[in-house]
């Protein structure tokens, strides 16, 4: 056994060598995958798609805001990997109580490359995650800097929903040459009304296809009220942390070219 601070500041005693673990977070489980940590993964949330064709042989323990404890008992976790944004302060207690729990928290690039080290660290596969993060870094400074205006990225509809400050995605439309003007309200994912787009005198607007999925179909609805706007769909999952940071690059070039 060892122990270590987790992302919050949390003393978390873990086995050395963890054989039986639950990750409740989509992110970190694609990543755990991509390090080839798979076979030390027994439970999963409804939510981890990826790798497609791979997660699904892993047992699903609810969502992300919900799990079912007793699938979780009876899969007798030796660790359970949660994030603070996906997971619930009330979910992290109840496992607690079942496995050590250690909590990642990421609100930009920088602490993306940190998880992926973190995941590295606690599964024993060091080498295999500095590749990662090496690559996914490299990828992120091959990308063209440069201005680009004010930009929102939508992530809900009724009411709309956008990303704010010490977010990932709000790190990421900064170091894609944008500012964002909603940065400055209060809460991390603030409802902004038709009105608060016009004000914002937004270049761009970015409609994810995830949570909520945009579609083409959704363009007119805010072209009306906003007919000065570029309004560009993106893929969300692109916008994910971890091991979609190296894939993500190659498409936020693409992406730029439309810019």
């Amino acid at each position: 056994m060892r122990t270590i601070t987790d992302h919050i500041g949390r003393q978390v005693t873990c086995p050395t060598e963890p054989k039986r673990i639950i990750s409740i977070c989509p992110a970190i489980t694609e990543t755990l995958f991509a390090l080839e940590a798979e076979e030390q993964l027994v439970g999963r949330t409804k939510y981890c798609i990826f790798p497609k064709g791979q997660v699904e042989k892993l047992t699903a323990v609810g969502g992300t805001k919900e799990v079912n404890i007793d699938i979780i008992q009876q899969l007798q976790p030796d660790l359970i990997l949660a994030e603070k944004e996906e997971n619930t302060e009330e979910i992290v207690k109840q496992l607690e109580q079942i496995a050590p729990v250690f909590v990642a928290e990421v609100q930009s690039i920088a602490d993306g490359y940190r998880l992926i080290t973190t995941l590295g660290m606690l599964t024993n596969r060091k080498e295999k995650a500095t590749e990662l993060a090496a690559a996914s870094e490299a990828g992120f400074h091959a990308l063209t800097k440069q201005e680009r205006g004010r930009a929102a990225y939508v992530i809900w509809r009724k009411p709309y929903m956008v990303v704010g400050a010490t977010t990932y995605i709000n790190d990421v439309l900064g170091w894609l040459g944008f500012d964002n003007p909603f940065a400055q309200r209060e809460g991390r994912y603030p409802s902004v009304s038709k009105e608060q787009f016009q004000e914002a005198q937004l270049d761009v607007l970015f409609l994810a296809s995830e949570p909520f999925p945009y579609s083409e179909k959704y363009i007119a609805e805010f072209q009306a009220f906003l007919p000065n706007t570029k309004i560009i769909l993106v893929d969300g999952e692109m916008f994910w942390y971890g091991a979609k940071m190296v894939e993500a690059t190659v498409y936020f070039t693409e992406l730029a070219k439309q810019l």
